[in-house]
């Protein structure tokens, strides 16, 4: 087993991420995984990421608050305990246009290894 109590999560910064605290919860630094990692993040009122593709599958569950999602095809408002799948290679934005913090948690495959 493997434990990551929050107050010890490490934050990353990935690309293209703004008004927004990205903690690393398992997988990567944050400990031993075979197949994927975890994380969450912290969206202040106004965070946003860009449009932007990835190689690797999505899943976000949103914990508190409200959290947009936009693809090129749609956008949709996801509330609490909602959740959303993003496809490989499909663009998604991420924003909160609510006037508190949004939690979401990402879980994604680890990357390839080069």
């Amino acid at each position: 087993m493997n434990v990551t109590p929050i107050a010890d999560a490490r934050e990353y910064h990935p690309p293209e991420h703004f008004g927004m605290r990205c903690l690393r919860l398992q997988g990567m630094e944050a400990g031993p995984s075979d197949t994927l990692w975890m994380g969450l993040s912290e969206i202040a009122p106004g965070g946003h990421t860009s449009l932007s593709a990835s190689p690797l599958e999505k899943l976000y569950l949103v914990l508190e608050g409200e959290v947009v999602v936009k693809t090129p095809e749609r956008e949709t408002t996801l509330c609490k305990l909602d959740s959303c799948r993003i496809a490989p290679g499909e663009a998604r934005a991420l924003e909160n246009r609510g006037s508190t913090t949004a939690l979401i948690a990402l879980c994604m495959p680890l990357p390839p290894a080069k």
